[in-house]
């Protein structure tokens, strides 16, 4: 009887973790900051023990074709629906960071931190900052 109280005990254990480690990974909806309307919807992934983003859906039908004309390197001129736009965030603790977002309507790139809301785990705190200059996005579970 013990050693199922252990093994229960350690599955509780071994799932928790698997999902705290997990709970980023989805896709998020994102807000437009000067409308507060949905735009688009952001897939977040793991790769080997880093994070990414890609555009997986642009919700408004005459913007999924758009170009990211603003953008430099690789992504000039490639389209905006299916590109990555977080790359390689690491977890450490509760956040996730050390990464770079890439904001397509100005092509800037920016390091970027996020983290599950404390408050609400549906909501996703996404930071991207310069120095001591930042924005804060709310993005909500799909």
């Amino acid at each position: 009887m013990n050693i199922f109280k252990t093994l229960f005990t350690l599955s509780l254990l071994i799932s928790s973790i698997a999902s705290a480690q997990q709970e980023i990974v989805g896709e998020w909806k994102t807000i437009d900051d000067t409308t507060g309307k949905p735009k688009s919807i952001v897939e977040i992934y793991k790769e080997g023990d880093k994070f990414y983003g890609k555009i997986k859906r642009i919700l408004k039908e005459e913007d999924r074709s758009k170009l990211c004309i603003e953008c430099n390197g690789e992504e000039h001129n490639q389209p905006i629906e299916g590109m990555v736009i977080i790359n390689e965030l690491e977890k450490d603790g509760n956040e996730y960071e050390d990464g770079t977002i890439l904001d397509p309507e100005n092509g800037k790139v920016y390091r970027c931190k996020i983290w599950v809301d404390e408050d609400n785990p549906k909501v996703l705190n996404v930071r991207g900052y310069i120095a001591f200059l930042y924005r804060t996005q709310k993005w909500l579970k799909v």
